[in-house]
């Protein structure tokens, strides 16, 4: 189970990195920021390369991660880079971003 612990750590700060390159960012300023959508895809990587590695018991025990998604975000910026839709990654970050902190935060052990 540590290397459970170990790997929701990682999404968790992860997640966070998102959230704070984002932070105040119009969907336009993101769109025009290269430097920004880097930093963004990059974290979007580590994020899926954490949950891919997550057991089948952690997963089962919570439901509320979206699990085949992460990983699936991950896929398509490491295989598909050349067709990378920028809005998409956009809407992924504006609107599933923050309930997946809400949930790693909750899971997380604080002391972590």
């Amino acid at each position: 189970m540590r290397r459970d612990d170990a790997l929701l750590l990682d999404m968790l700060v992860a997640a966070r990195k998102i959230a704070r390159f984002v932070q105040g960012l119009t969907e336009q300023e993101f769109q025009s920021s290269e430097l920004v959508q880097s930093g963004v895809m990059r974290e979007l990587q580590v994020l899926g390369d954490a949950c891919r590695m997550i057991s089948d018991e952690t997963r089962a025990r919570h439901e509320d991660i979206p699990w085949t998604a992460i990983a699936g975000m991950r896929n398509r910026i490491v295989h598909e880079y050349f067709d990378i839709r920028i809005d998409v990654v956009w809407e992924t970050v504006a609107q599933s971003i923050p309930p997946l902190l809400a949930v790693l935060e909750r899971i997380v052990a604080p002391e972590e």
